[in-house]
């Protein structure tokens, strides 16, 4: 049984909560301050498993990119197997908290991930799986990460709605000031939303009109996964690019 399970009511009162608390600014660190703590917690033995995969995902750098540090409360956005979620856990550290969250339309495929999350018993780690609505969290967040998620809101006939109703959530859910950071597989400039289904692409431009509608203001790009080389054509499941997609990093901030 998971255990984190959350009833359409509880799931409705969180949002609730989060939006009637979220006066609290985010906190702020230093550069220095982020990269020493996503230092440390990417060297935890207790993550050795996932170490291998760091350059990859160019995981320092992303981390160093989002501003997390020491005492911050995250949501991971449709977490997975908890590869953020486990890198956070030690970045906020016991000050802090984390929220792995799945949205209620994915209920059916994240019993096994969740429960398996739940089952390392990290103290500070919060796994839910809502049973309505996209984001929520029991307080207001310093910030949402969703990588590689965001261009499935579009799909299964959700279309533009199923975006802003992501954004308007998170923008709920997060403190005034807090960082709102989306990395997903880029397509080409002009096709909007045609290949989310497809390719399970979004075009970068769509990303940053969707999340500003919603109130937030655009504060900068990483091009750390930029790939040139990648025309945008194939399905990001082709074996000819996969791992290897040109991805944007957008990080967005919610105004104070």
């Amino acid at each position: 049984m998971m255990r984190a399970f959350l009833t359409g009511v509880a799931a409705t009162a969180l949002i609730a909560t989060v939006a009637s608390a979220a006066g609290v600014p985010a906190s702020v660190h230093s550069a220095k301050q982020t990269q020493k703590a996503v230092a440390t917690a990417l060297a935890s033995p207790a993550r050795a498993d996932q170490s291998t995969d760091d350059a990859r995902r160019k995981a320092a750098e992303v981390l160093a990119f989002s501003g997390v540090g020491p005492g911050d409360e995250v949501l991971d956005f449709l977490p997975g197997s908890g590869y953020w979620t486990r890198a956070f856990s030690g970045i906020v550290g016991a000050s802090g908290h984390v929220y792995a969250v799945w949205p209620a339309a994915m209920a059916k495929y994240a019993a096994k991930s969740a429960t398996a999350l739940e089952d390392r018993h990290l103290s500070n780690v919060t796994v839910k799986v809502l049973g309505s609505g996209i984001v929520a969290a029991s307080e207001p967040v310093d910030l949402i990460w969703t990588v590689q998620n965001y261009h499935d809101l579009a799909n299964n006939g959700a279309g533009e709605a199923g975006i802003d109703q992501m954004n308007a959530e998170a923008f709920k859910a997060l403190k005034p000031g807090g960082t709102y950071l989306v990395i997903d597989h880029a397509d080409a400039a002009g096709t909007g939303l045609t290949g989310t289904d497809t390719k399970h692409r979004i075009d970068p431009a769509v990303v940053k009109t969707e999340v500003a509608k919603a109130g937030f203001q655009f504060v900068g790009e990483s091009d750390v996964l930029r790939n040139p080389a990648d025309d945008h054509s194939a399905k990001v499941f082709d074996p000819a690019i996969r791992g290897k997609t040109d991805q944007f990093v957008f990080k967005f901030r919610k105004p104070r």
